[in-house]
């Protein structure tokens, strides 16, 4: 018999992975580990393709799809579903050539601009600082705004952070008043350029760590309690040393977060289809997603080392699953179908941002509408919501809860030479007393019993929803809406002090416990 045992560092997750069909989970419940934040599940809104135009903003003249101020109804409807709790813009690559003032004031007179990373399309900049920020109040969400550092300057990041953030009298603060707002929006949350290793500018880590503290310096003076979070440019997947060069060169006074983005691709080279894919296929995007765990234990052993207290975040703002784009789209516009595979991506994906809260206190998937791994789909006045959106949707319970520790006594799912474990899962207790917990079967073929101890638990105080499909190719269509979705779970029972429950293949269940 195979063992496989893994240990997450900081959150008192530990799994063995055996080769048998019945798992038990043990729960902790007296062990109360860190607040699993709400900003975990955050999500990213770019220039990118129909992700804000003909996405999220319809524009001011829409008369056919109900909007408020070109802002989809519907979306924002579905978003506030979701409890969304920050939402990251302009980029994304596209951040690295945005300058803010070209999207301010009357829209007749805002210049157009060419998104030469997306599709190389001319825009006319309808959709600005006060679009989006006003949108953010619509949605009850806290906005994450991606400043400009490889195109533009320190001057310009600093005068942006004063037109939003400023109530006092000031040229950017006058000049938003003149614009017609007069409340600061008091955003919260900034990111210091995107991707500076690649499309933000190809820095090495030393270089960034120097261009990171002459802009933090000028967002908020000598320290970091200003009441905004500062989030450093993170790595991609692997580069520990970036993190390490980061955290060894930026003073702690001057940084409050720092990115990790990760997506789990075939190949770069050749991505496959996002819905007409094979199980040996389904199975690589699996070992894709689940580096995502190795990836957060040692970017959190590198910042433990400089940052014990745990002061800085680490802020995963881009991940998810990343295939060719549908046949006759923009290949530059990243537009892909969304099916149980991304259900499960996002499952395993949240369980280990949960399992992590301890240092993870911030994610964002990429993206929310109509690119990559999407919540919603447009086309016209149609939208759908996607496996992935009810995943999101089902995992709110567990949204600025407190983290339950567990144990999985797995086992493994198996393709040719290679396995996995085959269930992950995540608890927690909320502030009413309710425990969750969360649990997902990759295997796409294999169902499993499993068992979790629960001490004098009655069948009465147990419910659930399960999402789960005939195929793990299954998806929602604009003619088919509701092919997949969730349903009430009931293929469980409690017996002799234990909750046993069945769970299907490639399925994502969630339990409630009162």
């Amino acid at each position: 018999m195979r063992r496989i045992g893994l240990i997450i560092a900081g959150c008192g997750l530990s799994l063995a992975v055996f080769a048998q069909k019945e798992v038990s989970i043990k729960i902790d419940t007296e062990s109360k580990g860190p607040v699993i934040s709400k900003h975990i599940y955050g999500h990213f809104a770019e220039h990118l393709g129909r992700c804000i135009y003909d996405g999220f903003y319809v524009g001011d003249n829409e008369t056919k799809i109900p909007n408020t101020d070109g802002v989809r109804n519907d979306i924002v409807a579905a978003l506030k579903e979701l409890q969304i709790p920050n939402l990251r813009w302009p980029g994304g690559c596209f951040a690295d050539t945005y300058h803010w003032k070209d999207g301010i004031g009357p829209k007749e007179e805002r210049p157009t601009i060419v998104n030469r990373w997306w599709g190389d399309v001319t825009e006319d900049n309808s959709f600005g600082t006060h679009e989006f920020l006003n949108m953010c109040e619509l949605l009850g969400t806290a906005p994450y705004l991606s400043g400009n550092v490889g195109s533009g300057t320190v001057q310009e990041f600093a005068d942006w952070m004063q037109y939003v953030n400023n109530d006092g009298v000031s040229p950017m603060s006058d000049l938003r008043r003149e614009n017609g707002r007069e409340d600061a929006w008091n955003v919260k949350y900034w990111g210091v350029g995107n991707e500076a290793w690649g499309c933000g500018g190809n820095m090495t880590a030393d270089y960034y760590a120097n261009v990171y503290r002459q802009y933090a310096t000028y967002m908020g003076g000598w320290t970091s309690n200003e009441g905004i979070q500062k989030i450093a440019s993170g790595a991609s997947s692997g580069d520990y040393d970036w993190t390490e060069t980061l955290m060894k060169k930026i003073p702690a006074r001057l940084i409050d977060g720092i990115a990790l983005h990760h997506y789990s691709v075939i190949d770069w080279d050749n991505k496959g289809s996002a819905s007409e894919f094979s199980e040996e296929q389904y199975f690589i995007t699996m070992q894709r997603a689940y580096e995502m765990e190795e990836l957060v234990t040692k970017h959190i052993e590198v910042m433990d080392k400089y940052d014990p207290e745990g002061k800085i975040d680490l802020v995963v703002d881009e991940w998810g699953g990343w295939y060719d784009v549908e046949e006759g789209t923009n290949p530059g516009f990243l537009f892909q179908q969304n099916t149980m595979r991304d259900a499960m991506i996002a499952g395993m994906t949240l369980n280990i941002f949960n399992n992590h809260a301890n240092r993870v206190k911030m994610a964002n998937l990429a993206q929310a509408v109509n690119v990559l791994q999407a919540v919603i789909l447009t086309d016209e006045e149609k939208m759908i919501l996607t496996p992935t959106y009810h995943v999101m949707r089902m995992y709110t319970v567990h949204h600025d809860a407190t983290l339950m520790p567990l144990e999985i006594n797995n086992t493994s799912y198996v393709k040719g030479d290679a396995e996995l474990p085959a269930i992950s899962a995540s608890a927690s207790e909320d502030l009413d007393g309710k425990k969750h917990l969360s649990i997902v079967n990759i295997d796409a073929s294999q169902s499993y019993k499993i068992r979790v101890p629960f001490s004098g638990v009655k069948k009465s105080q147990v419910s659930g929803e399960v999402l789960a499909s005939g195929k793990i190719q299954d998806h929602n269509t604009f003619e088919k809406p509701s092919h997949v979705a969730p349903v009430e779970f009931k293929d469980f029972k409690v017996k002799e002090g234990n909750v046993e429950l069945t769970l299907p293949p490639a399925s994502v269940v969630v339990l409630e416990i009162q």
